[in-house]
């Protein structure tokens, strides 16, 4: 009876082990995310939380160029370090040489973020990394011959029983590793934060700009303010909300942003409010990239944009623009550059 009640036992704890390896991993170690001053709590998805061996598989994975049709292109390919995880097209290239119809959005600070895409199409991370996989203008993969290479590579099946208690790749697992990588993208160390802190001061020309950024434009035709705080608030840059910013005549619409997922003809032109941080490092500019530089960004707010039905209210002044005087201009430009981060796009740990 001893013996038979060993091996019972012994029979049960390795069907246990069994049916629990793929589900829990009590081996993994939490990852500590390091709050930047100023910055508001954040939440981490229930389930995928973020642990050291899952940001190394991601940061692998978001780098892993087999997720491509060919092999030639990776997250990375378009979203690179050195340009805030943008790159410098005015919109990006797939594997098969198709250019897309809009710019590569940075990934900077993303962990606050949401309805991810210029779009809005994707609610997660996790949602959002599964997209370009099979895109047939990006990637141009499919899930299945993806997830076929990544199972045969000996160098994943370890990674992934340390990440997630799992030997078996899936797509699922995949977008949750690269989505905790995106996770750690935080940038919080620019002059500007340097100064918010007490540990650096602004000139003269980036004080006045910091002023021209939170004061309202125009006021009864006279100059005021640049009014970017509205959309571009802080500590993050974005509101990550959607709007129109009149960049485009109604009748030369062709791309229609939001609207395209909601439906709703009051979301027509609108897109997602990119970040300031680090905006030096990730031109060209708007969704479509058509301004090369800063300058030609506030040139345009500066000189006005177009009405329209789906028009955002905060641009109160389409017509005139911001009537902002040269030098104005150049203050702002210098406030601007005060949120470059350079810490962030050397950080060897998000470095291929």
């Amino acid at each position: 009876m001893r013996t038979l009640s060993t091996f019972s036992f012994f029979l049960l704890l390795g069907l246990f082990i069994a049916c629990n390896r793929d589900t829990d991993d009590t081996s993994a170690t939490p990852y500590t995310i390091d709050l930047p001053m100023n910055f508001p709590q954040f939440e981490i998805p229930e389930d995928n939380p973020m642990t050291a061996e899952g940001v190394k598989l991601g940061k692998k994975l978001f780098y892993e160029k087999q997720l491509s049709g060919d092999n030639s292109q990776s997250c990375g390919s378009c979203h690179q370090p050195a340009f805030a995880f943008s790159d410098t097209g005015a919109v990006s290239t797939g594997i098969d040489g198709i250019s897309g119809n809009r710019s590569s959005m940075p990934i900077v600070n993303a962990l606050w973020g949401n309805n991810f895409f210029w779009d809005g199409r994707a609610k997660s991370l996790e949602d959002q990394a599964l997209g370009p996989v099979v895109n047939p203008i990006e990637m141009h993969e499919t899930w299945p011959n993806a997830v076929e290479k990544i199972q045969n590579d000996a160098q994943y099946p370890p990674l992934f029983i340390k990440a997630f208690g799992t030997e078996t790749v899936d797509s699922i697992l995949i977008a949750k590793a690269i989505a905790q990588f995106e996770r750690t993208l935080i940038s919080g160390n620019s002059k500007f934060d340097k100064y918010l802190r007490g540990e650096v001061n602004l000139t003269a020309a980036e004080f006045a700009g910091l002023d021209m950024f939170n004061i309202e434009g125009p006021i009864d035709g006279n100059p005021n303010g640049a009014d970017c705080f509205h959309c571009h608030g802080f500590p993050l840059g974005t509101d990550n909300l959607f709007h129109n910013n009149g960049i485009d005549k109604e009748e030369d619409w062709t791309d229609l942003g939001l609207y395209e997922i909601t439906q709703n003809p009051m979301d027509k032109a609108k897109f997602k409010t990119p970040t300031l941080r680090n905006i030096a490092f990730s031109a060209p500019y708007m969704h479509d990239g058509r301004f090369k530089t800063l300058e030609e960004v506030i040139d345009f707010y500066n000189t006005g944009g177009h009405t329209s039905s789906t028009l955002d209210p905060l641009m109160k002044n389409p017509e005139t623009g911001l009537l902002l005087t040269e030098d104005a201009k150049a203050n702002l430009l210098a406030f601007l550059h005060t949120l470059s981060d350079t810490t962030f796009i050397t950080n060897p740990a998000f470095q291929e």
